[in-house]
């Protein structure tokens, strides 16, 4: 069985009765075997033990409580690795600024890890942080693709990806555009709707605060009108030199009655400055996506324990230069990308997605700018712009 390495403070008893309250059954939850290296090692030198237990592990779940020297090393040497994406930071409520508990002379986040994404916990309620953790366990381990059990709560078959795919790559070319957005969602159990039904959902699901939604429904051109089809309805909008719509893009997209979605789209970025990438404006289209599944999985009445699993794949990087786009915001260098095509996933169920939207949009985004020259926007940042998206601005 694969492993989870906790790493806390030890020796105290209330931090223990955390671990085996709230840390074990939640590892042991997620299918994994949870280890803590007072517990579990087997007589060699602790300082070994540790860094073994650090590089072998699937997930790595480190508590900041009580600002232990230990943790933050182990969490450095974790990150050191290559392992930021394995590592889920926890730490109680009363370390976090915004706690009513927060004490200015008291414990507290050291300043190097504020900008992480970490799991507050509340010590009269364990139950919830256990719920709360083996949630997280699984989403990492649906990103992070190491080992046997890392593999997504839902399969996502890719005969019927890569077969959509090979249809729209040829719609992209015609338009002589190669960049593209890939987004491919799936939920469980599936569900089951009319052509009809699909089509009011794709009206009702489009957001139109970035101007051209993802998912287009147009009505007014008989081409690109959705079509009804034997497993659900489609649509694709190739537009070139059309002097009326004043743009030149791609849009295929195809919604299944049983729920699983496919869209490929050119990027907004070669409408404006050709051969870059804006990391802003990829933030706020992944936002968009995310909450655009939302919305039509709402519409098609899945509940709040459904499981979503997404794919979000960009392509025709290769050569990009990394640019923003709000005049806001100053980058000092443009690094360039040599990778092609990167390929970032989640899964989560239905209400988790709705409401912790940018935490999924950060575990898209960043893995995409980290091929420019290892390029890392704070997640504040990151932040702002998804909750901006989802109050209905591009920021």
């Amino acid at each position: 069985m694969d492993e989870a390495f906790i790493i806390m403070q030890i020796g105290d008893s209330a931090m223990d009765k955390v671990c085996d309250d709230a840390f074990v059954p939640a590892i042991s939850n997620a299918g994994l075997s949870a280890r803590r290296v007072d517990r579990h090692n087997g007589g060699d030198l602790l300082k070994s033990e540790i860094v073994q237990f650090i590089e072998r592990s699937q997930i790595i779940v480190a508590d900041l409580t009580n600002e232990r020297p230990n943790c933050y090393l182990e969490i450095g040497y974790a990150m050191g690795l290559g392992k930021k994406s394995n590592l889920i930071l926890t730490a109680r409520a009363d370390h976090h600024w915004s706690s009513p508990d927060f004490r200015r002379d008291g414990p507290r986040i050291h300043f190097d890890l504020e900008g992480y994404d970490i799991l507050f916990w509340d010590p009269s309620n364990l139950s919830d942080l256990q719920e709360r953790l083996s949630a997280r366990i699984r989403r990492r381990l649906a990103i992070v693709q190491t080992g046997p059990q890392a593999t997504p709560p839902i399969s996502l078959d890719a005969s019927w990806r890569d077969e959509l795919r090979a249809r729209a790559s040829t719609g992209l070319a015609g338009v002589e555009r190669s960049g593209y957005m890939e987004v491919v969602a799936q939920i469980s159990p599936p569900t089951h709707h009319s052509q009809r039904a699909l089509l009011a959902a794709m009206r009702e699901s489009a957001v139109s605060t970035f101007g051209w939604p993802i998912g287009v429904v147009l009505d007014n051109v008989d081409s690109y009108r959705p079509q009804p089809k034997v497993d659900g309805i489609e649509a694709e909008v190739s537009i070139s030199g059309q002097r009326s719509l004043n743009r030149t893009s791609y849009d295929f997209w195809k919604l299944f009655e049983d729920g699983r979605f496919y869209t490929l789209l050119s990027l907004f970025e070669d409408e404006r400055r050709p051969n870059s990438l804006f990391w802003d404006t990829r933030t706020n289209r992944i936002a968009e996506a995310l909450l655009m599944l939302v919305r039509l999985y709402r519409r098609l009445e899945a509940s709040d324990t459904d499981l979503v699993s997404v794919v979000v794949r960009h392509g025709g990087l290769r050569a990009r230069e990394l640019h923003v786009a709000s005049s806001n915001r100053m980058m000092v260098r443009h690094p360039i990308t040599t990778e092609d095509v990167v390929e970032s996933s989640i899964s989560a169920t239905l209400n988790e997605l709705e409401t912790d939207l940018p935490r999924y949009v950060r575990e898209i985004v960043q893995p995409l700018l980290t091929i420019f020259d290892f390029y890392e926007v704070d997640g504040s940042i990151l932040d702002d712009i998804s909750n901006g998206f989802i109050e209905g601005e591009v920021r």
